[in-house]
């Protein structure tokens, strides 16, 4: 059911912790399935050059959340906002349909983070347009109920 390289980043997740002195901290999550993610960002002349994630759920959540911080991680913040849970999910060799929802709260994570940097920092950046780090939205869609 689950790929090697997802069993991989469960078992042995990259980048987990936090940033004491961080300069993006966005977290994202649904209480009612329980999957929380939570994105450290240390920015540097634009490069993620740190980050690091917690995550509250599943072994996919994890996975994604570990994949998620390796492809960031060195690019730029604009490079960082274009990453899709697509990209995500395939970079893990597949997540099952129902665990799809897990890469998409990693693509968020990274957008709750950078939107953190970009309003401390007044920056503005066109793909956090509409985006809210505080909507409770539910991942889900209705058919993996």
């Amino acid at each position: 059911m689950y790929s090697e390289i997802v069993m991989d980043h469960f078992t042995n997740p990259r980048n987990v912790g936090e940033i004491s002195d961080a300069d993006a901290v966005g977290q994202v999550g649904n209480p009612k399935c329980g999957d929380i993610m939570k994105m450290y960002f240390k920015i540097q002349d634009n490069i993620i050059v740190d980050v690091k994630f917690k995550t509250f759920g599943c072994g996919s959540a994890i996975a994604s959340s570990s994949m998620a911080t390796e492809m960031v991680k060195g690019k730029t913040v604009e490079e960082a906002l274009e990453l899709s849970n697509y990209e995500v999910a395939k970079e893990l060799d597949g997540l099952p349909p129902a665990k799809m929802h897990c890469s998409l709260l990693a693509e968020q994570a990274i957008k709750s983070a950078i939107f953190d940097y970009a309003k401390k920092n007044n920056l503005y950046y066109k793909e956090l347009e509409g985006f809210d780090p505080d909507a409770e939205e539910d991942h889900h869609s209705h058919d993996e109920e």
